[in-house]
């Protein structure tokens, strides 16, 4: 089964500050990609009542189905690959797999693939790199009528993580504001 451990720190930036940033790494154009992600819950929110998150990720060849389920540390993220086929068939349905390691571990939360619906999309132009504090990631996202940007470092050690997130945040001059996972950004915006 594909699953993950994902403990990440995030913080919103301002556009001035998304732009040191990307001029202090020098990265470029061809250092983004652009991937839409597209949300799922049941009609009753049943997995944001559990804290999970469902979405499929569309990149450019091919896509990925994921839930993140809490763990003690972190989210637990299980995951089934998708064709680009398979990927733009299931946005167009508005549907998801409905077999594979995905809709198994739905089954925990007694929830069938058949009970979910698409009820947000959110399109982002990301950077992903190693760093010595993890994995960095800076993002641009656009949803509904909401233009945001943010910084993700993705880390090994939740402890020893914290300390180097907030390191960064020092390193940068960032004043730590809170970032609720894209998910709930792009929920809240629908209403």
């Amino acid at each position: 089964m594909s699953q993950q451990t994902e403990i990440e720190f995030k913080i919103l930036l301002t556009n001035d500050d998304y732009n040191r940033i990307v001029h202090y790494y020098q990265l470029q154009s061809e250092n983004f990609h652009t991937q839409k992600n597209c949300y799922f819950d049941t009609p009753d929110q049943k997995l944001a009542a559990n804290h999970c998150g469902l979405r499929i990720r569309q990149l450019a060849s091919y896509g990925e189905l994921t839930l993140k389920t809490p763990e003690e540390v972190g989210l637990l993220e299980t995951t089934d690959q998708l064709s680009a086929e398979q990927t733009q068939k299931f946005i167009d349905q508005q549907k998801i797999l409905p077999t594979g390691n995905v809709a198994n571990k739905l089954r925990d939360y007694n929830i069938a693939a058949e009970d979910l619906t698409l009820f947000a999309e959110l399109t982002t132009k990301r950077a992903e790199f190693p760093i010595n504090e993890g994995l960095l990631a800076l993002d641009e996202s656009w949803y509904s009528d909401q233009h945001d940007y943010e910084l993700e470092l993705e880390v090994e050690n939740s402890k020893k993580g914290k300390q180097d997130f907030q390191n960064l945040l020092a390193k940068f001059n960032l004043s730590y504001k809170p970032a609720e996972n894209k998910i709930v950004r792009a929920a809240q915006a629908q209403k």
